[in-house]
């Protein structure tokens, strides 16, 4: 092994006797990743595992010195043989093995199991969870097999990449397949906590989730009208932009980023606004036509129109690339055979698009079986998997195991049209884009499909912008639909600050959650794009056993849906050994693994425009493969930087399916606090709240992308001879 490698070594293993003999083992309140320990360290309750186990009399904790006595051996011996890589491999999953064994054998209620509970004695009814020791712990022992792993050629002896295919793995074990391991034996749980097959078929035989009119049947068909209208709004936007000579194509294209931007209810909210009892179209209705304003608005139709509104946009991104990319010299070829343009649409056109379409469709109707927000406040009688869950949990009953058996369906349902997805669309071949220039302008649209397309678009285009409108205006209203004078009161009240004894106070309600929100998106934005484009430089980049598992891996975890992770989170580490639920790590934890996913594919986007001779070349000069990274691929990689930037950052700010189940008192984010406030009535300032968060938003993306910049590629400017110009 290389003199590099081993100071390595003797890094990881340092920190590892730091973990046992410095760190707390146990955690405190302020979770695992809190300094409390650092700041006024306390015994025995901030102690390390050696002392607690000399002096405190939890010698179960002495075993795991072990492996760190023997690595000092196998550290201090030449690492260059195969046999002396095996020892290190051995010692230290030995001690990774002890770690996880120690984890499953203590609960909240003591030993699980009676072996320890005969050697050791009974343990208290209140056992806390692992402190930072334990994690800084099981990532020496991981770290230290990986560079292990290397030297015995693994990944062709690369221990960056050995290393990160680790880590990554151990991150996405622990923070996504063991609370779905959870969720699952919820539901075959009582609620005692004892283990029983009957009460999973019980709870699975529900007749309000497999009825006609059930939890399911409702979901599916939902999600199928609003991804059929999403889809055919869509691309007669497409075809309106790329075909017409459409005046007001640009203010298309800008509707498309509003989803982007906007927490997913707040289309919920302004259609409330607009069409609620008391909105401003009913109240037109009722005074012009004596209507009496109903509350239609509530139930499957009115989720429909939401979701319809908020994923028409989502899908014009996605059709209006595979418009653009229709090679117009297939089109001029049926016109030779004098084809009409008509014909030409419906045989050439349209065919071509399919892929296109397929894939707004499926993407439509995932967002549609994940929405969480617009069924919460339209929903009225409606029950759909992602609102059941929720109520499964804060409701009356508290059904813990009615929730982990209704996730496991959304999950599997997300799940089988995620993979449905990637593998229709991956076995056809719609190609029209080659390696030469694409010669001709495309055909205009025939006259009946411009006539048709501009009938559905234009004024669903117009209704967007009245709707977003009303997001604006509706918290500058006093009541609204009761009293409409104009008043600023709202964004007081939420935002207000004053300035007393020479400094300022905020003394809005709404900037506590604001702060949080802000601080915490802050710190997941950057954690959430280095993961993804590690994830892509490892699938894009190295070659290694068990890949096509690692990639099905990844693919699994991108497709849960942030319902689902919640509530596998309560279930999770609610309990020793990890206690996350109260904290500011298990938001952040979330927002990470819920949004690393547009980070990791827009990285394999970059990685493949990047030559390999680059990386050779700086592995070639024996540069590492991580300062390779770090100086060469990075750079280049640049757009891929800011877009998984600006994505972590503003998903974090605006998601709320995940964190209303993991949000506390002390750990308040803005998109649950302005649920809670729609919840109890208060519109105008749930609406001031949501302004102000669209804005913020706006101002990080432009703000982001002016301080970044372009990628540079330094190209020069060639001069032509005289004679050719």
């Amino acid at each position: 092994m290389p003199p590099t490698r081993s100071f390595s070594l003797t890094l990881w293993l340092a920190l590892l006797w730091a973990s046992l003999l410095i760190l707390p083992w146990n955690g405190s309140d302020s979770g695992f990743l809190g300094l409390s320990w650092l700041m006024s360290p306390g015994w025995p309750e901030d102690a390390p595992a050696i002392a607690l186990g000399l002096a405190y009399g939890k010698g179960w904790l002495l075993p795991l010195a072990l492996p760190g006595l023997f690595l000092i051996a196998a550290v201090r011996a030449p690492v260059g043989t195969p046999g002396e890589a095996t020892r290190i491999i051995l010692w230290s999953a030995i001690g990774l093995a002890l770690l996880l064994v120690l984890a499953m054998s203590i609960d909240l209620r003591g030993w699980t199991w009676s072996l320890p509970a005969q050697l050791f004695g009974d343990l208290p009814r209140r056992n806390p969870g692992f402190g930072v020791g334990p994690f800084i712990y099981g990532l020496c022992c991981l770290m230290i097999m990986c560079s292990g792993l290397a030297a015995r050629g693994v990944c062709r002896g690369d221990g960056f990449a050995t290393g990160s295919i680790g880590f990554v793995a151990a991150v996405i074990g622990l923070f996504v397949f063991y609370p779905l391991a959870k969720l699952g034996l919820s539901a075959f749980q009582t609620p005692r906590g004892e283990f029983a097959i009957v009460a999973f078929w019980q709870r699975l035989a529900n007749p309000r989730i497999w009825t006609a009119d059930g939890i399911v049947a409702s979901t599916f068909a939902l999600g199928l009208v609003s991804a059929s209208s999403s889809t055919l709004l869509a691309f007669c936007f497409a075809l309106l932009t790329e075909r017409t000579g459409l005046p007001f194509r640009r203010v298309l294209r800008a509707i498309s980023i509003l989803p982007i931007i906007t927490p997913p209810f707040v289309v919920g909210l302004a259609v409330i606004l607009l069409l609620g009892r008391n909105g401003m179209v009913s109240a037109a209705l009722s005074w012009l036509l004596h209507v009496e304003p109903g509350r239609w608005i509530y139930g499957f139709q009115g989720v429909w129109f939401a979701q319809t509104l908020s994923f028409t946009p989502i899908a014009f991104l996605v059709l209006v690339g595979v418009v653009q990319g229709i090679n117009p010299s297939y089109e001029e070829a049926a016109q030779t055979l004098r084809a009409r343009n008509g014909r030409v649409f419906r045989t050439v056109t349209l065919p071509l698009a399919l892929p296109g379409l397929a894939n707004a469709f499926l993407i439509s109707f995932i967002e549609s079986l994940a929405d969480f927000g617009n069924p919460l406040l339209l929903g009225g009688d409606l029950q759909v998997l992602a609102t059941s869950i929720y109520f499964a949990i804060v409701g009356a009953r508290q059904d813990r195991g009615l929730a982990a058996v209704l996730g496991l369906i959304l999950l599997i349902a997300m799940l089988a049209v995620f993979i449905a997805q990637r593998r229709i669309l991956a076995n056809k071949s719609f190609t029209t884009i080659g390696g030469k220039g694409q010669a001709g302008v495309a055909i205009p649209l025939p006259a009946a499909m411009r006539w048709l397309a501009g009938a559905l678009a234009l004024p669903w285009a117009l209704l967007t912008l009245v709707i977003y409108g009303m997001v604006l205006f509706g918290g500058f209203v006093e009541n609204w639909g009761i009293n409409s004078a104009f008043t600023t009161r709202h964004f007081q009240q939420a935002f207000g600050f004053a300035f007393e004894n020479g400094g300022l106070i905020f003394t809005g309600q709404a900037w506590p959650s604001l702060w949080t929100t802000i601080k915490l998106a802050a710190i997941a934005a950057p954690l959430t794009a280095a993961l993804g484009l590690l994830i892509a430089y490892l699938l894009d980049r190295q070659r290694f056993a068990g890949k096509a598992a690692f990639e099905f891996t990844m693919l699994i975890a991108a497709g849960v849906p942030g319902t689902v992770l919640g509530i596998a989170y309560i279930l999770a580490f609610n309990n020793p050994p990890v206690e996350l639920v109260g904290t500011g790590a298990i938001v952040v934890i979330s927002f990470v693994v819920r949004n690393m996913s547009p980070g990791m594919r827009a990285g394999v986007a970059g990685l493949s425009q990047i030559d390999r001779s680059l990386e050779e070349a700086s592995l070639m000069l024996r540069t590492g493969s991580f300062a390779t990274v770090i100086r060469i691929v990075i750079p280049l990689l640049k757009p891929a930087v800011v877009a998984a930037l600006v994505y972590g950052f503003v998903t974090a700010m605006t998601t709320v399916s995940a964190v209303i189940f993991l949000v506390s008192p002390g750990v308040m984010l803005s998109t649950v606090y302005i649920v809670s406030l729609a919840e109890a009535g208060t519109y105008g300032l749930a609406i001031a709240y949501s302004s102000v968060l669209i804005i913020l938003m706006l101002i990080v993306i432009v703000g982001i992308e002016v301080f970044v910049g372009q990628r540079s590629l330094r190209r020069r400017a060639t001069v032509l001879p005289a004679e050719v110009l």
